[in-house]
């Protein structure tokens, strides 16, 4: 729906708001409200990013460059946030609170899958319903309009089910880095540029990623046990360098 092959949540700073939202949950609610509420937290953080991000970027309609322009600023922002929260918080917190930030699916279990299956089960079909429409939308706003698709909303309700899956996400694995870039480009590589195709086969490659680095995690560095997200962001920022070399005509 971005048209930018640089946008993923990380970038947009969707991750980094359910990430600021998800740490002020653990450091200042955690004792008091049940753990089942953080992906609702962590959706919350990411809800006022994409509002904020949208109200920064609105100038007569939305266009994507604004779009991570703007992102990679609010990214920024909330990165100092959530930094000053883990340094104000006590030690051993703010230890597991930066384990949590850089990403990991240690202790992971069953609570978890069911604490995000009904947001899972909701909301990715919800997004393949909208599969012919993003095709759409690859032609250009003006085209897509033309065919009678209305723009500006399906890309407004798709970020909010963007939201809604990488607060989920994030809630129980914390903040993988670039994931969310990583597996749509290695899936457009392999099934083409229909999202109808691509989108199972860059869900899938996401699991496997995440997976494989907390394999790499686990095995490489014995007795340490290094979080996923540290060879998730190892291979996914040489990667975004990529993408910014090679389309640096287009951008």
């Amino acid at each position: 729906m971005i048209r930018n092959p640089m946008a993923s949540p990380d970038v947009l700073g969707v991750t980094g708001g359910a990430s600021s939202a998800a740490v002020c949950f653990l450091s200042y609610f955690a004792g008091t409200v049940s753990i089942r509420f953080l992906p609702v937290a962590a959706m919350l953080g990411a809800a006022i990013v994409t509002v904020a991000l949208y109200s920064l970027a609105w100038k007569r309609g939305v266009t994507p460059l604004r779009l991570v322009l703007v992102g990679v600023g609010l990214s920024a922002i909330l990165s100092g946030i959530t930094t000053m929260m883990v340094l104000f918080n006590p030690r051993n917190e703010a230890d597991q609170a930066y384990v949590w930030l850089t990403g990991s699916v240690y202790g992971a279990n069953w609570e978890n899958v069911l604490t995000i299956l009904p947001w899972t089960v909701i909301l990715l079909p919800l997004a393949f319903a909208y599969a012919r429409h993003i095709d759409i939308v690859q032609l250009g706003d003006e085209t897509a309009t033309g065919s009678g698709s209305r723009v500006q909303f399906n890309r407004f309700l798709l970020l909010c089910v963007s939201v809604g899956l990488a607060g989920s996400a994030v809630s129980v694995a914390g903040g993988l880095s670039f994931v969310g870039l990583i597996a749509p480009h290695m899936a457009r590589k392999l099934m083409g540029p229909s999202f109808g195709k691509m989108f199972p086969v860059s869900v899938l490659l996401g699991a496997i990623v995440v997976v494989l680095a907390d394999l790499a995690g686990r095995m490489l560095f014995q007795p340490l046990d290094v979080p996923a997200g540290v060879f998730t962001a190892g291979v996914g920022a040489p990667f975004f360098i990529y993408l910014l070399y090679s389309k640096r005509n287009s951008i």
